[in-house]
């Protein structure tokens, strides 16, 4: 208890002492070195905004079902079509490898699975595989797709 109780009285006696020794300070304008002067700063010439190139958004060309096994493309309606193309550009633009993504339309069904990314001659290309159910029957289609500069998923192997 001594012990505790010399403690504190060492930090009271440092914290007295450093509230008494600010006060000796003088504020004086006097003792400041004199304000610098305004001065003319050079001309510079204002950047002008470059012309770059369009950010191209990604994007899979509704028409081309080249992902989609030829078989079952004729068996598909426009409806049934258009959720296969979704799926297939939501699992290769942000789709987790080896994670399906499934679709289901009008009595079709189908699940796209994706492999991770590869660099392939600056463009980003995934393996995917594309299940697709109608009338009873499956239909499988596998393949590489890349992204290509203007943003486009295409096949360039199946």
């Amino acid at each position: 208890m001594k012990m505790l109780k010399a403690i504190a009285l060492v930090v009271l006696a440092f914290s007295v002492a450093a509230c008494s020794r600010t006060t000796g300070y003088s504020t004086t304008q006097a003792s400041l070195p004199p304000a610098p002067t305004m001065q003319t700063l050079p001309e510079f010439e204002t950047p002008q905004p470059t012309q770059s190139a369009p950010i191209q958004q990604a994007r899979l060309d509704p028409g081309s079902y080249s992902y989609l096994d030829a078989s079952a493309l004729p068996q598909l309606n426009a409806t049934q079509r258009s959720a296969a193309n979704d799926a297939q550009f939501y699992a290769l633009q942000f789709g987790r490898p080896g994670a399906p993504r499934s679709w289901s339309a009008a009595g079709a069904s189908g699940q796209v699975s994706v492999g991770p990314y590869v660099r392939v001659n600056n463009l980003d290309c995934r393996e995917f595989s594309h299940r697709v159910t109608v009338g009873g029957q499956t239909y499988t289609k596998s393949g590489t797709a890349c992204r290509e500069v203007d943003g486009a998923w295409g096949v360039v192997s199946a």
